[in-house]
């Protein structure tokens, strides 16, 4: 239960009906009447009992108890144990009309979830709340938590059995000859060339790609051939959920070769078929992935080659401009006058010469990149062709992109063809796939009168086209995951639940209801602003350079805090040094988040104290960036192997991210009101760089800051508690990853508003975040060109002070006719049918006629406007977005203090390793800021540190502090010991 109640939640929720009231009066004394009740309003909120008074919100205790007049000390004094708690729980069933679980129930239950439940869902979580539903459903009080773990396991146990029976029955016996084929090792299987080295196929499939370049592609081509080849059953795992499947794929990747061979025929088969289920789907997707950056980087490539040839052989001429200009001037002067006479005196015929060169060569460009891109392609990249056009099946449901999809028909029936022209007879669509600028080298004239279609230059074209239409999906890919059928993307049942879909998003049915609505809002922004024009002294309204111009005056520096710096020395001479790892311990030992990790196996008999003790060692060496085999020379008992076993079989991004999320909501509850303020429902949003190896997919080279790497998104809120994270490439779209961590965040917090910068927002962004329920609020740097668009066109005059910075009216009709798209599309992200970056990627700048696209800019662009307008008649408004980004400024720089180890580089080209080391840093940071916050706490409560915090201090109050925390370990110095050198 949630920690933090407004007055209104408190007043839905907990408040005493008459009825209940008489009920109540049956207990005689005060603490079993304020016991009784609070038994009776949890169990009608959580269909369940309390365990333990610590678990009661003060905020509920003090609600409750000041409706009975009672004082909600005297809690203290109930017992919860004892016939008198079973006797009010008795009371409270009755009157709610509850009975208790038997032993038949827990059966029906057992049989419910491997019927219902697990074909869906594997999270204990999610499972455990499935039952807590069912169970309220049902009228049944839920059995204990023991017992709830027992029909877990016996559940899951049955499940699996009937999962791998139905499995195998549905695999043909050529299909299991070829799937215990993947097993073996240095010998031919039944279909496939013999593997070298001792590698067994599975080994090979368990790779990930390479480095951006063709022979990555042709390995996972190889790979996706070998998958093919199993000849798995179109059917196979349809209908079972993909977060079902990926726990029994995960097992395949932990499991050494010999562990899944000696499982018996049904759990083997089983295992190793939704292994290359799945992994066929994220071969599609890196093909895809490899492909649309081989195209992008043969372009590059050609660019850079043009670039230096222009600057090696072309001598630039300086002050051409006047020399043209004094060659002009001479010329009008003397107009029958001979060159040799009035222009070779103001530039000789060297010059002249050296100015033709240039200004040919510049004028030829273009031309010479798309012919060294033809170059590179028909020399290298062109080997690539055939075999994804083999394997790979491209489809589009729009009409306009069918001349791409011919084409590609086209290239893949003359694949094995060695003509240089496509014959005359043959159609070849045209447009729609050669731009203009590339008919001259694909298309040449012959001496007849016809053209010749040049087969190299068309290729190339079509891979040029392709790309594009793949990143905005408007081409997809059969059997991909992220490049799929874009309609998959959406809610299939949409029709049929739009009623419900509406009222989750908490917006009008009625498109003109709604529309009504934006209408007035951004008419009542651009009053506000337009009357406090004149008292508005910081901001001015004007035009420059002919054009509307804002300007806006930098926020004045409030007080500095005096008391904080006494504080945190108070801190570090009370606790002294505090070593990062015993944080991490210390937070393990209150909050338990290493029971998040489970195995990936079925069994695992590592005794817990042991396995706690090397999880805790794992996390820091990944958190830390010091590695595994560094922070293992410290403890004899949890050698190398050891914990490279742990992170094997039991650490994963699910764990690490149910781990994270313990710790969160930790902190949410044991803050103290009077120091950190009532719940906050703000966070912001920002992206670090930190350096990485780069052969692989995820790393790319950063523009701005220099250098290969990846992008770290953090979303942070107001008090220094990072509530989720995410690993991104550094040309990935900043604002569908703040879109996704405000959706996934899961935490007990409600997000109302998100502080971004520049690169975190966009018109789009404004729609979206409107229609999912919270307000998008960047820190613009281009504020000077902002513009203010007019509910109507034609009431401008309404609003005197703002004309020069007044565009054009919303476009309402575009909203209107697109209304149920943009709730399905919001929908879609609400219930993550798909990740944020593959909806977002079809509404790019490259796919502007997409109707949809343009009906969430018109949205954007109004609640964008409302933004203005409020940020610049507020500058309370500007002030909290600045605080809100400041920070996650001071989160982003303890990434630096905690991932010291190799310099703050992941020195890894594995995805999954790079993933697991910056969630392992979020999981030792939040760490810290729990500590710290009890520390602090701890300080604070007594009175002689209260009374010095005043209101800056309480401000600027953080618990993301460093200066007590030493995160290297311990260092002994024994002059006596030498090294044993001779």
């Amino acid at each position: 239960m949630k920690r933090n109640w407004t007055p209104d939640e408190l007043a839905a929720d907990w408040s005493l009906q008459p009825a209940e009231l008489e009920m109540i009066n049956q207990a005689r004394t005060d603490k079993n009447r304020l016991g009784l009740v609070l038994l009776l309003k949890w169990f009608q909120y959580e269909s369940r009992f309390p365990t333990r008074p610590q678990d009661v919100p003060p905020h509920v205790l003090r609600f409750l108890a000041r409706q009975l007049a009672i004082s909600p000390d005297i809690l203290k004094q109930y017992t919860w144990q004892g016939r008198t708690i079973a006797r009010h729980r008795v009371l409270v069933r009755t009157y709610l009309g509850f009975r208790e679980a038997t032993v038949e129930d827990a059966d029906s239950l057992t049989q419910w979830l491997v019927d219902s439940v697990l074909p869906q869902e594997r999270r204990e979580d999610a499972l455990q709340e499935a039952i807590y539903d069912h169970c309220r459903e049902q009228r049944l009080e839920p059995p204990t938590p023991l017992r709830i773990e027992r029909i877990l396991s016996s559940a899951l146990r049955t499940a699996d059995e009937q999962f791998y029976t139905a499995t195998m029955a549905k695999l043909s016996p050529a299909t299991r000859i070829r799937l215990d084929g993947l097993l073996k090792t240095g010998h031919p299987d039944a279909n496939t060339e013999e593997e070298g080295g001792g590698r067994s196929t599975l080994h090979t499939l368990k790779q990930g790609a390479g480095a951006i370049k063709v022979d990555s592609l042709l390995a996972e081509i190889d790979k996706l051939e070998k998958i093919e080849h199993l000849d798995l059953p179109a059917d196979l795992f349809l209908a079972t959920d993909a977060k079902v499947l990926e726990t029994y794929r995960r097992r395949v990747a932990v499991e050494d070769l010999h562990e899944v061979q000696r499982h018996p025929e049904p759990v083997r088969y089983t295992l190793l078929a939704a292994f290359c289920w799945q992994r066929r789907r994220e071969i599609i997707d890196v093909l895809v992935d490899l492909l649309i950056d081989l195209i992008h980087r043969l372009n590059i490539r050609a660019e850079h080659k043009v670039d230096k040839a222009v600057i090696r052989e072309i001598k630039r001429v300086r002050n051409k401009n006047r020399l043209l200009y004094e060659i002009a001037e001479a010329s009008i002067e003397h107009p029958e006058g001979a060159v040799k006479d009035v222009i070779y005196p103001v530039a000789d015929e060297q010059t002249l010469r050296e100015i033709v060169a240039e200004l040919k060569a510049t004028g030829t460009y273009g031309q010479q990149v798309r012919s060294k891109m033809r170059s590179s392609y028909g020399q290298h990249y062109r080997r690539m062709l055939p075999a994804i056009l083999k394997l790979l099946r491209f489809r589009s449901n729009n009409e306009q992109h069918q001349p791409l999809v011919k084409a590609l028909d086209l290239l893949k029936a003359y694949a094995d063809s060695d003509v240089h022209d496509y014959p005359a007879n043959e159609k070849v669509p045209l447009d729609g796939v050669v731009p203009a600028a590339w008919r001259s080298l694909v298309v040449r004239p012959t001496k007849r009168g016809t053209a010749r279609i040049n087969r190299i230059s068309y290729e190339l074209c079509v891979m040029r086209e392709l790309r594009e239409k793949l990143r905005c999906k408007e081409i997809w890919v059969e059997g991909a995951d992220r490049y799929r059928n874009p309609d998959e993307d959406v809610p299939r049942d949409f029709a049929q639940q739009r009623e419900i879909y509406y009222a989750d998003l908490n917006q009008s049915l009625d498109s003109e209801t709604f529309i009504t609505g934006e209408k007035e809002a951004l008419a009542a922004a651009l009053s506000m602003l337009n009357a406090g024009m004149p008292r508005n002294p910081k901001v001015k309204i004007g035009e420059r350079n002919g054009k509307g111009w804002i300007a806006l005056s930098p926020l004045e520096a409030l007080a500095e805090p005096v008391t904080l710096s006494q504080l945190k020395a108070e801190v570090k001479e009370r606790w002294g040094w505090t070593s990062l790892l015993d944080i991490l311990k210390e937070t393990d030992l209150r909050v338990n988040f290493t029971d998040m990790f489970k195995s990936a196996t079925a069994h695992e008999n590592l005794p817990r104290p042991v396995l706690q003790k090397r999880l805790l060692y794992c996390l820091y060496a990944f958190g830390t960036n010091t590695g595994l085999s560094r922070v293992a020379t410290g403890d004899a008992a949890a050698g190398y192997r050891d914990l490279l076993y742990v992170r094997r079989r039991f650490i994963n991004k699910e764990s690490l991210r149910a781990a994270i999320q313990a710790v969160a909501n930790a902190v949410l509850r044991v803050r103290h009101p009077e120091w950190w303020g009532s719940e906050t429902t703000a966070c912001a949003s920002d992206a670090k760089k930190f350096a990485a190896w780069d052969q692989n997919l995820l790393t790319e080279w950063h523009v701005r800051y220099r250098g290969p790497g990846i992008m770290v998104y953090w979303h942070v809120e107001k008090k220094a508690l990072c509530i989720y994270s995410q690993v991104k490439r550094c040309s990935s779209s900043e604002v569908a990853a703040m879109i996704e961590g405000v959706l996934r965040h899961c935490t007990d917090m409600t997000i109302a508003k998100n502080y971004v910068d520049t690169h975190g927002q966009s018109e789009v962004a404004f729609g979206f975040t409107h229609l999912l329920g919270f307000q998008l609020m960047p820190r613009l740097n281009g504020i000077h060109r902002q513009r203010l668009y007019l509910p109507d066109g034609e009431n401008a005059d309404l609003y005197p002070h703002l004309q020069q910075v007044l565009s054009r009216g919303i476009r309402w009709e575009l909203i209107s006719q697109q209304y149920d798209e943009m709730i399905k599309y919001a929908t879609a992200l609400r219930l993550g049918t798909a990740d944020a970056e593959a909806i977002l990627r079809r509404f790019t700048r490259t796919d502007v006629q997409h109707p949809t696209y343009q009906a969430l800019i018109e949205l954007g662009k109004v609640r964008k406007t409302i933004f203005l307008c409020r940020y610049l008649h507020d500058e309370a408004v500007r002030r909290e977005i600045h605080a809100g980004l400041n920070v996650i400024e001071n989160w982003n720089s303890a990434n630096g203090f905690i991932f010291f180890g190799k310099g703050g580089e992941l020195a890894t080209n594995k995805r999954d390793d790079q993933e697991l080391a910056v969630l392992s840093l979020h999981l030792l940071q939040i760490c810290m800021v729990y500590i710290n916050t009890l520390m602090l706490q701890e300080v604070l409560t007594e009175p002689a540190w209260g009374t010095l915090m005043n209101e800056e201090d309480r401000r600027g109050l953080t618990p993301l502090f460093y200066s007590h925390v030493n995160p290297y370990g311990e260092f002994k110095l024994d002059m006596a010991q030498r090294l044993s050198l001779s």
